[in-house]
């Protein structure tokens, strides 16, 4: 056990902690910290990638080094994750949002309409997207209460015509989470997991389509991954007017590189990944997950009211926890922000739409960390509580 502040934690349950000299702690939502490690292999192969005399950023992406990347990266994803075998893994640019597009282009088919659970303002885009090429129906819709819960599935309004159901697992703004998969029926599945995404395991099996941008748990920005059901890569359902480029179909059949992928952003995704199965996988990570975020709720909950998360107990989000102060005391807030970065706490500002503080917990994110931060809220707390 080491101490932080007032907590005590577990070094050895958390082999990701390594502070650098200079590094702060970084609660940005996306593109978020990283485990110290994967940047400094990173660091070590930048300029010449295991002897081959370049950078990975430089090399062709049909040179047999980068496509050794590329294949031992879709092994690991299957792995990890327990991908079914028949299940086609795409990597995929213009991050999660290009799919809020491509997911109607390519599964709407002959239907012209699926349902959308929206519970914050992520799902809310994705179903705003999908009135472009058909219909979006709201199966819930939870903007009335500021996006801070998930309804019951009695209160969903499912269509059991739709061509699919499309749910945002963690709204990141909103700091709302899916804590099961949804029961849709036969109604295909499709997934959001962007700001979840490798934090947890998943039942890949019960989606047609999972997609998540990788900068939260996984590596920088750049791309998103998809894991796609057999019946929606062959082309049978895509909408005549999809582009090329947002064609599930062509992206599959090319092994995701029918033009130039996000090289670098796959290589390091890929160290990534090779780092999650040292530690042990997705459970590890989640463990992680739940210490740390039980650890911050806890300080808000017995602040007495001086910090406040808006999100019903039940929805709340192990990755994006959102705040208020006093309140919503604004210039209390903002002394909070100011004060916060003298402790090498940075980036916790709450999302431009909504306000307040927010701090996300990814995986780069240390338990220490999550320590020292709720020792600062509560040392803040006492000396500013009227």
């Amino acid at each position: 056990l080491a101490q932080v502040g007032s907590s005590q934690v577990s070094v050895s349950e958390n082999p990701v902690f390594v502070m650098a000299e200079g590094r702060v702690y970084n609660f940005s939502a996306g593109p978020s910290a990283m485990p110290l490690e994967v940047l400094e292999e990173v660091q070590r192969e930048m300029v010449n990638y295991k002897g081959c005399g370049m950078s990975v950023m430089e090399m062709s992406h049909r040179s047999k080094e980068f496509m050794a990347i590329a294949a031992e990266a879709e092994k690991d994803l299957r792995d990890i994750f327990g991908v079914p075998s028949d299940y086609k893994v795409l990597m995929l640019q213009g991050g999660a949002t290009l799919q809020f597009s491509a997911i109607p282009l390519n599964m709407l088919g002959t239907k012209t309409k699926a349902d959308y659970l929206v519970t914050g303002q992520w799902g809310e885009k994705a179903h705003k997207e999908c009135n472009k090429y058909g219909t979006g129906q709201l199966a819930c819709n939870t903007k009335s209460t500021k996006f801070t819960t998930i309804p019951q599935k009695s209160e969903w309004k499912l269509d059991p015509e739709a061509a699919y159901v499309h749910y945002c697992a963690n709204e990141t703004v909103n700091g709302v989470e899916f804590s099961y998969t949804p029961d849709v029926g036969d109604v295909p599945l499709v997934a959001d997991m962007s700001s979840n995404f490798c934090s947890k395991p998943i039942e890949v099996s019960k989606h047609a389509f999972i997609y998540a941008g990788i900068q939260k748990n996984l590596g920088p920005a750049g791309m998103s991954v998809g894991f796609l059901r057999p019946d929606f890569a062959d082309g049978s359902k895509e909408l005549k007017i999809c582009p090329t480029y947002c064609s599930f179909k062509t992206t599959g059949d090319n092994g995701s590189m029918y033009n130039t992928p996000a090289c670098f952003t796959m290589y390091v995704m890929g160290e990534y990944l090779k780092y999650t199965k040292k530690v042990g996988g997705v459970a590890h990570w989640a463990e992680q997950s739940d210490k740390k975020s039980s650890l911050l709720y806890g300080t808000i909950d017995s602040s007495n009211g001086f910090y406040n998360c808006p999100v019903e107990k039940t929805a709340r989000s192990r990755m994006n926890v959102p705040f208020t102060i006093n309140g919503g005391d604004e210039a209390l807030e903002k002394k909070f922000l100011d004060e916060a970065k003298k402790h090498k706490l940075f980036t916790l500002a709450g999302h431009r739409s909504v306000g307040g503080c927010r701090a996300s917990l990814y995986n780069g994110m240390p338990l220490e960390g999550v320590a020292k931060l709720t020792d600062f809220m509560k040392s803040f707390m006492d000396e500013n509580r009227k």
